[in-house]
């Protein structure tokens, strides 16, 4: 399966979750938007951060949805390796092998 498919049944998923707990929902876009507007980081810097955790926490949907906004916030893909290999230092080899899916996510959403 693509990563546009798999963020496509993702964003699937996320509505029908949103529709059984609206509120829960509500609270997290909430401090999802409190934490990407205002501060002194822009938003290139604060995906870097997201995608950083999201490759060490081993979250595939979360590294689609992060490359996506990285690349959309203007990123590159050798500042991607950078973040790859931040990743990589501090998650050992579990983040090793989400950081390439990162990479390959990148590539195919390049594409």
């Amino acid at each position: 399966m693509s990563v546009a498919d798999k963020m496509a049944d993702q964003r699937a998923m996320l509505r029908e979750l949103n529709k059984l707990v609206p509120e829960t929902m509500k609270g997290f876009n909430a401090m999802q938007k409190g934490a990407k507007e205002g501060g002194v980081l822009g938003a290139k810097e604060k995906e870097y951060v997201a995608l950083g955790i999201a490759i060490s926490e081993r979250c595939e949907p979360c590294i689609n949805f992060h490359v996506e906004a990285l690349k959309k916030a203007g990123g590159t893909r050798e500042e991607l390796g950078d973040i790859c290999a931040m990743a990589i230092t501090m998650g050992g080899g579990p983040a090793l092998m989400y950081a390439a899916r990162a990479l390959a996510a990148w590539d195919e959403l390049a594409a």
